[in-house]
């Protein structure tokens, strides 16, 4: 058996030595201490050279703000769908409810919950088994996956914002979440104590989900009246629809019918086959959540190929944090020299910073402008909507070198027709499936 050594007082006295060995320690104590990490480590003439022009702009308008919640994968998606709802509708500002959306993605992945737990304990699956516990550990959180949004769409459609506006729930999600936690385990615990009363205990538990969300968030529309002023000034009367009827006439743009890319560097998940990840999910009987695995390189000429030749945002899913200035707006993979200040070496790759759990997909945002070199193809860096404000970066839009969309972007949802005829036959074929924990489940929030 290995001996963890103690970090006894000898051991503490090499440290201290080897810090003050080295004069430029404590000057980065003191300018750390002082102003942060984030400003002594920033790369100046880096973050001075990434300009905010691009040869492919869309305008989106004004930013939306998902505040203290992890909705960005409703957020993004659904600023891809208010860009062609802006064209149809001839408005030049219009935002859908996210409220709306996460109510039903949230009572459906009360349903789904319910329904996989019970399926496990009447397997006999062990109550301390990875998987079991998993599941518990990570039940009811916000985030969420493009396959997941357009799981809701289809079923439920959107509605306008003012019509389901946020309330104080949506906005900070985690006392809500507390309590859908709360309930679903209690209802795990009971299934598990009594196995033969599992069909009354998840009845009971989704009616007191409804109830909670409710509360929550409000008693959502089920149809409405639907009246605009374009932005021409004049007056539209379209008469009662539901929301899914509104939906499918004013977001015609078959975003239902994309697919997912991924760029999983692992080896041992081969480019060009499809990967699945086991119990992720939100409507029970909606498309699974699944991607293609393709190259980095495909992932930027599909959402070149989406902003310059279809005109559309492009939603993606990328691993926020590293290398961010979240004032400025800015993203790329010198931005910042850590390993400078701390004389450290950060050196691993996109492959090891996945297999070592020093990165994943947490965050979904759009794309929503490009800079291509002179030869139409070679891209140079990203205009990215975000969710998070206008009160930071541009107006709430970020920048993203070129060299970081390689090393930090994860997804895109593309429309399937984009793809060369080797890519949609493998979307034909079973996918890899993955367990539940493993990095590429990762949900966007």
């Amino acid at each position: 058996m290995v001996s963890i050594t103690p970090l006894d007082q000898s051991a503490l006295e090499d440290l201290r030595g080897d810090f003050a060995a080295r004069p430029a320690n404590r000057m980065a104590m003191n300018a750390v201490t002082t102003s942060g990490i984030q400003k002594v480590a920033l790369n100046y003439e880096r973050a001075r050279r990434l300009q905010r022009r691009f040869s492919v702009s869309l305008d989106n308008g004004t930013v939306t703000n998902q505040n203290r919640s992890g909705r960005c994968w409703l957020f993004s998606s659904l600023n891809v769908a208010r860009f062609v709802a802006k064209k149809s509708l001839n408005l030049k500002e219009f935002e859908f409810s996210q409220n709306y959306a996460m109510y039903f993605d949230k009572l459906e992945r009360v349903n789904y919950f319910l329904g996989d737990m019970a399926d496990l304990v009447r397997s006999g699956e062990p109550l301390d088994s990875r998987l079991f516990q998993h599941l518990l550990t990570d039940v009811m959180g916000d985030g969420g996956q493009w396959t997941m949004a357009m799981n809701v769409y289809r079923k439920y459609g959107a509605v306008p914002q003012d019509l389901f506006p946020e309330t104080a729930s949506s906005k900070s999600t985690g006392e809500m979440n507390v309590q859908l936690r709360s309930l679903l385990r209690t209802a795990v615990s009971r299934m598990s104590a009594d196995p033969s009363s599992i069909d009354s205990i998840v009845a009971d538990a989704l009616r007191a989900g409804h109830r909670i969300l409710t509360i929550h968030l409000g008693e959502p529309p089920r149809s409405f009246d639907w009246e605009w002023t374009d932005k021409d000034g004049v007056f539209h009367r379209d008469g009662e629809l539901t929301p899914v009827e509104f939906w499918k006439r004013y977001v015609d743009a078959g975003l239902e019918d994309y697919v997912c890319l991924v760029d999983d560097p692992r080896p041992e998940h081969p480019k060009g086959r499809k990967i699945g990840i086991e119990h992720l999910g939100n409507v029970v009987g909606g498309s699974p959540t699944e991607y293609l695995n393709v190259p980095n390189d495909v992932m930027k000429d599909c959402a070149r190929r989406i902003l310059t030749d279809l005109k559309l945002p492009v939603w993606f899913g990328a691993d926020c944090h590293p290398m961010m200035d979240r004032e400025s707006g800015a993203w790329a993979t010198d931005l910042f020299s850590y390993g400078d200040v701390y004389d450290v070496r950060f050196d691993m790759d996109k492959e090891n910073r996945v297999r070592f759990a020093d990165s994943a997909m947490n965050h979904a945002m759009a794309f929503v402008g490009v800079d291509v070199d002179d030869d139409g193809t070679t891209t140079r860096r990203w205009r990215v909507e975000n969710s998070w404000g206008d009160k930071i970066a541009d107006k709430g839009y970020f920048t993203m070198s070129d060299d970081w969309f390689s090393e930090f972007v994860y997804e895109l949802a593309v429309p399937r027709s984009m793809l060369s005829r080797e890519y949609q036959d493998a979307l034909d074929k079973p996918a890899i499936m993955l367990p539940a924990w493993d990095p590429m489940g990762a949900l966007a929030r």
